[in-house]
């Protein structure tokens, strides 16, 4: 299975994801931000964490519009799968793979610590590994966390079980205290917290390691 981790300026969470990803199996490319192509029999795209362009105009936003971006929506639009975590949350719903939008936290304060989320569906390559409604520690780290959609929509997650993490105590005030969410087509999926920095002992907690595992299972069967 190959791994291609996006590096925009300005992300500091690349590395961190490709070395989750090399630990877990898969083989890892690295693709700069003016690439026009994913490297050939990429199976799952990284979008990393960090502060791509300085979160100038909205975080995400530049990035969105990058020469590597259209490549990674005619690879979503095509199947494949995709992971944003942090600012590649925010990237992904600038490029519309992925609803909603991530506002400045309530606080109007950048949060650095772990926190409890509880994996609210398994149906997913992302989170197989779990047990619905598994509490586990993964760190966040962020400035605007606070995911907003219209009713209606959040309806659909719902209906769809498209909600992938809540937040047991909601630290940015998002909607129905996602903390993670699936496409339509659940090749997609986008979170706030840090499942990179939660993946061996030495971090304080390994409970993210699962993700990737399940990643590499999942991918491995599709």
């Amino acid at each position: 299975m190959k791994a291609a981790v996006i590096t925009f300026p300005g992300s500091n969470c690349d590395r961190d994801l490709a070395v989750a990803f090399g630990k877990s199996g898969f083989e890892v490319e690295r693709v700069w931000h003016k690439d026009t192509d994913l490297p050939a029999g990429t199976d799952i795209v990284g979008v990393p964490g960090g502060f791509s362009y300085g979160d100038y105009l909205r975080c995400g936003a530049i990035a969105a519009q990058s020469p590597i971006s259209a490549a990674v929506r005619k690879h979503a639009g095509r199947g494949g799968y995709a992971i944003g975590i942090c600012n590649g949350f925010q990237i992904l719903t600038e490029m519309r793979l992925l609803p909603g939008v991530l506002m400045r936290n309530k606080g109007l304060q950048y949060i650095c610590r772990t926190v409890t989320l509880k994996v609210a569906t398994t149906a997913s390559a992302f989170t197989a590994n779990y047990a619905k409604g598994d509490e586990i520690r993964v760190p966040i780290a962020h400035h605007d966390g606070n995911y907003t959609l219209d009713d209606a929509t959040l309806a659909i997650l719902r209906a769809e079980d498209r909600i992938a993490f809540t937040y047991g105590d909601n630290p940015n005030g998002s909607m129905g205290d996602i903390a993670g969410v699936l496409s339509e087509n659940r090749r997609v999926l986008g979170m706030m917290p840090h499942p990179e920095r939660a993946f061996e002992p030495l971090h304080g907690s390994k409970d993210g390691a699962a993700l990737f595992a399940s990643l590499m299972g999942g991918l491995a069967l599709a």
